[in-house]
């Protein structure tokens, strides 16, 4: 769900309010009773950081800044305490509310309203409609000199790219074939003016991706390819950034099937393609000046007649030769031909992002994003700052060459799996194989998706990337 987002021109007197303050000094001068005083400093000292007194004619929340650690962990405590604030007032059945800065700064603000949009979300499209909605809250006012519309406007832009990429990745695939993302994505382009090109499967052909052809031939639905191309006149960069993104709409495993209780998320296998569509959606909407470009190869994996199989040789777009051992391996070949693609852009640097490996997912959990690079040492870096203060944490795993001998085929240039050990890893050097400029590999197949609610990040889809993408290109801007 969208909240409406607006700047407060007055102090708030009798409308529901959130205090964000630092500690129980700051209560002093805000109008609470004394009895609602002693109420509050008692459950702050009982670890409560945000505090309710309903008055019934309106709604009070008191909530209480961190005031140790590092920047990045108090903006996230911050984004934190949004969320836990709009379930309360979502429990109030209060439909706006006005934030009030009492003592914290500007950029915790942000992220205290951040973290409150975002955990309203919500995705009830398949739900029988009734006038009980599920959240209530649709309108924030900000009091804060400091914050100005421009900050609000971000704000807006970067919550509802999450939402859309959260969207995609919660629609299930009887809606969102490969060619209804495309069309999606298409739309989403003409509405901030980025150049969206798609390739259909004949195109697909005369180009030769081999890898994207063979994992859709057991589908009854075409593959696509879509370009998002962002290039202002007063782009900063003559070289693109170029993002990746995995859009398998639907992963069976093919012919290696998994077992029903893991297809059951299964939707979730495009949460690459959907965070590149939704970065693209807000570098092109804030207008940043920087020159981007997103791929999306989409399709489904299923065990039709036709499919690939376990043993088949498949010629990518780079003319490299794939011996198929795993044919639920398959966003990698379908990634491999992006990513030779790419090329035709000389980039400055290319990052990709895919629900890729279990291994990736075992190894650290939804916690963070399992990260590699080639040729990247500095831009790694700087995405990983990037990360840390988006709360999009990036867990950087080796890259040696060693882990390129388990890939090596008898008949074949390259197998599309590894061995039992480093799964992640050697996925990544796989992907590798088909690039030759500065490179990031991110394996998102934990965070991507949450069967349970966790914070802001809410339950189902999560679009994790987008705010790591958005802020990564916004860091670039002169």
């Amino acid at each position: 769900m969208d909240t409406l987002l607006r700047k407060a021109l007055r102090k708030p007197t009798a409308a529901d309010t959130i205090f964000l303050v630092r500690d129980g000094k700051d209560l002093h001068h805000l109008g609470f009773t004394d009895d609602e005083l002693n109420y509050i400093k008692r459950q702050h000292r009982s670890d409560h950081n945000v505090v309710v007194v309903n008055r019934y004619k309106n709604v009070l929340i008191v909530a209480f800044g961190e005031t140790i650690g590092t920047r990045s962990i108090r903006n996230e405590a911050y984004r934190m305490r949004g969320d836990e604030a709009q379930l309360q007032l979502n429990k109030a059945r209060v439909e706006r509310t006005v934030v009030f800065n009492v003592t914290a700064d500007k950029e915790e603000v942000l992220a205290f309203t951040e973290g409150l949009l975002l955990g309203n979300y919500t995705f009830g499209k398949y739900k029988k409609k009734n006038k009980k909605k599920d959240n209530t809250l649709e309108q924030v006012d900000i009091y804060d000199n400091d914050i100005s519309e421009e900050d609000l406007e971000e704000l807006r832009i970067l919550t509802e790219a999450v939402f859309v990429a959260r969207d995609f990745v919660n629609e299930p695939v009887a809606y969102l074939n490969a060619t209804k993302f495309a069309e999606e994505m298409q739309a989403l382009g003409k509405e901030v003016n980025a150049k969206v090109d798609v390739f259909n499967k004949k195109k697909l052909e005369s180009l030769k991706m081999g890898g994207l052809l063979a994992v859709n031939r057991g589908s009854i639905d075409p593959p696509t390819f879509t370009i998002i191309e962002w290039k202002p006149k007063n782009a900063q960069n003559k070289k693109p950034y170029v993002f990746v993104g995995k859009g398998v709409v639907y992963d069976t495993g093919g012919l290696s099937l998994k077992p029903t209780n893991f297809m059951d998320t299964m939707k979730c296998d495009m949460a690459g393609g959907a965070a590149v569509a939704g970065a693209m959606y807000a570098i092109a909407r804030a207008k940043l000046p920087m020159y981007v470009i997103g791929l999306v190869p989409a399709t489904d994996n299923r065990p039709d007649g036709n499919a690939y199989t376990p043993g088949d040789v498949i010629t990518m777009h780079d003319g490299t030769t794939v011996e198929v051992l795993n044919t639920d391996a398959e966003g990698r070949m379908i990634l491999a031909d992006a990513l030779s693609y790419a090329k035709e852009y000389n980039p400055e640097l290319v990052v990709d992002i895919a629900t890729l490996t279990g291994a990736a997912a075992r190894a650290i959990g939804p916690q963070a994003i399992v990260g590699m690079e080639a040729k990247a040492d500095d831009e790694f870096e700087q995405i990983k700052r990037v990360g840390s203060l988006s709360h999009e944490r990036i867990v950087e795993f080796p890259f040696w060459d060693e882990y390129k001998e388990s890939l090596k085929s008898k008949i074949a240039d390259l197998k599309n799996i590894g061995g039992v050990e480093a799964g992640a890893i050697t996925a990544g050097k796989f992907l590798e194989h088909f690039t030759s400029y500065p490179y990031i590999h991110l394996d998102i197949a934990a965070p991507a998706f949450l069967d349970k609610r966790s914070g802001y990040r809410g339950e189902g889809g999560t679009g994790v990337g987008v705010r790591l993408f958005y802020n990564f290109i916004k860091s670039k801007v002169e």
